[in-house]
This record gives structure tokens, C-alpha cells and sequence, in this order.
């Protein structure tokens, strides 16, 4: 819940919790009951495997047609579970299975932590863009194949400041998409835009040409295997002066949330305030949970 949801969204959760007297299990999936697929190139790199977690949109656990010889060429692992459909639960099933593939992966095969990737397509791919947000720290890159969000519309929530700034200065993520999928192109048009406003700027756009909604081709699985391993090193002035931006507009609204509270217009503080979990997340802890405090 701290990673995947807005500080709000969680406090609720939990809430709704205690009032029920429920508890969270410790682990959601039990994993001797569920099945992966699982390729593993022949011949190990040098500095160790890159591993890529799949988040398919269909049932089944399945390696994509022609992937295999390309995989081979850059020494990727690749793994994906079966049964991590978009109709599935997206924190109780998707996102958990995404993590415990790549945690059992690491256990068993020498993998470079630094190439580290979760990719997907269609909404798997607005999936791995949640997983690649909230755990940069084991993840290092984003494949997104026709699919992709803002960062800020929630879900995805900015993660709390750390994993942030980690996500900015870390992170490689690739858009890969047909030429004629049109509706998945602009909406890589708003999440780039949204990357570039949160200081996100170790992008590459890769548009694959005759291509419609479809999963990429071994030629363009290959471009972008090439795009994740090239990093682009992030100006350390533009950095912090965007966070910087991105800090005065957040604080702007967090004031005027405690202006209107201070005004006895609770109903409006508490839909801005709503409206700065979902845009800010984590970065506007702990001000938004004591506003929140002060209305209740």
C-alpha cells in the first residue's frame, strides 16, 4: 500500500481495516500454485544476465513468437506469470507476481542489478509503469508496449520523496509503439509530457513503422533492449531545478487545502486536498496526512 497507492488512498484502506477488524495477510499469492514461464538464454553475459519481468494482458504464461533469438543476443532472462490478465487484481495478483518473479529469478540465476526491467504490453504495460514508479530500486528500466500513463493521475501516485528522486535519477524508460496505434501513441504523448514535468528525463520514444496495437516485433524488441541499456545521464542542475518547480506548486496547493480549513470550508479542502494525493502522492508526506488529520 505505501508503494502502489496515494498516502490517502492507504490511510483509507487501513482504516477501513481496523473498523472490521480484518487483517492483511502477510502475502497475497501463494506461490506454489501459480505457474510462470521462464527462458533463460544459453550462454550467460560476462557481468550477468539482464532479467526482464513481462506483465502480459492475457491468462496464459507465454514467451512472444521470435523473442527467443533476440533475448539470446543481449543475455536476457526473461520470466512472466500465467493468470496476470487485465481482468485480474492489480494489487492483489499483477503486482505481487511481477515482484516475486523477479525476487525468485535473482535467487537462482546471476542477474546485474542494474539491468533489471519490467516491461509489458497493452495493459500489462500500464502495469509495469506502476511496478517501474513504485520500486525503483529493483527495477532499473520500463519497457512499455502500447501502453503508458501520466505519472500523476492515480494510480500511478508519485511513491514517497526517496523512491522518487531514486525513479528520476535511475530509471531508463522506453516507449515502444505502432506507427498505427493511434490512441496508444498519444497517450505516450501525455505520459512523456508528464515525465518530462516530474524530472523524469532518461527516456527514448521508439515508434515501430507499419505496426498497429500489436506486441513488438523482434526487430523493435531488439531497438529497445539497446534503448534500456543506454542511460542518459540527467544534468544535475536541470534535475534539481525541476524538483524545485515541482516542490513551489505542490506547496502552493497544501497551502491554499489549509487556508480553506482555516476558513471552516471543509468541503472544498477536502476535495483539493483529494485532488493533491492523487497528483503529489508520496511527495506531499507527511503535510497531507496531517491536513487530512485536521479535517477529520
Amino acid at each position: 500500500m505505501r508503494r502502489l497507492l496515494s498516502p490517502l488512498t492507504a490511510r483509507e484502506v487501513q482504516r477501513s481495516l481496523e473498523r472490521s477488524g480484518e487483517h492483511l495477510r502477510e502475502q497475497s499469492i501463494d506461490l506454489a500454485a501459480e505457474r510462470f514461464v521462464l527462458y533463460v538464454p544459453p550462454r550467460a553475459p560476462p557481468g550477468g544476465y539482464a532479467l526482464l519481468v513481462f506483465i502480459p494482458p492475457w491468462d496464459e504464461a507465454q514467451l512472444p513468437h521470435g523473442w527467443a533469438v533476440v533475448l539470446d543476443r543481449y543475455g536476457v532472462i526473461f520470466v512472466s506469470a500465467a493468470h496476470s490478465a487485465n481482468t485480474a487484481d492489480p494489487v492483489g495478483r499483477r503486482e505481487p507476481l511481477a515482484l516475486l518473479a523477479a525476487y525468485n529469478v535473482m535467487r537462482r540465476y546471476r542477474v546485474d542489478p542494474q539491468r533489471v526491467y519490467v516491461g509489458g504490453f497493452s495493459g500489462g504495460s500500464h502495469m509495469a509503469l506502476r511496478l517501474a514508479l513504485a520500486y525503483p530500486d529493483l527495477f532499473r528500466g520500463a519497457l512499455l508496449n502500447a501502453g503508458s500513463d501520466p505519472l500523476d493521475t492515480g494510480p500511478p501516485s508519485p511513491p514517497e520523496r526517496a523512491l522518487l528522486e531514486r525513479f528520476q535519477e535511475s530509471t531508463r524508460i522506453v516507449f515502444v509503439t505502432g506507427e498505427h496505434d493511434l490512441l496508444r501513441l498519444s497517450m505516450d504523448r501525455a505520459s512523456l509530457e508528464s515525465m518530462s514535468e516530474w524530472c523524469v528525463f532518461d527516456t527514448a520514444d521508439q515508434i515501430t513503422p507499419g505496426a498497429g496495437h500489436e506486441i513488438a516485433s523482434p526487430a523493435a524488441l531488439s531497438r529497445a533492449l539497446g534503448a534500456l541499456a543506454s542511460h542518459v545521464r540527467t544534468d544535475p542542475a536541470r534535475l534539481q531545478a525541476c524538483r524545485n518547480a515541482l516542490d513551489e506548486r505542490m506547496a502552493a496547493r497544501l497551502a491554499r487545502v489549509r487556508s480553506l480549513i482555516d476558513g471552516g470550508r471543509s468541503g472544498e479542502a477536502r476535495k483539493l486536498l483529494e485532488e493533491t494525493d492523487r497528483r503529489f502522492g508520496g511527495l506531499a508526506v507527511p503535510e497531507s496526512l496531517e491536513l487530512a488529520a485536521a479535517l477529520d
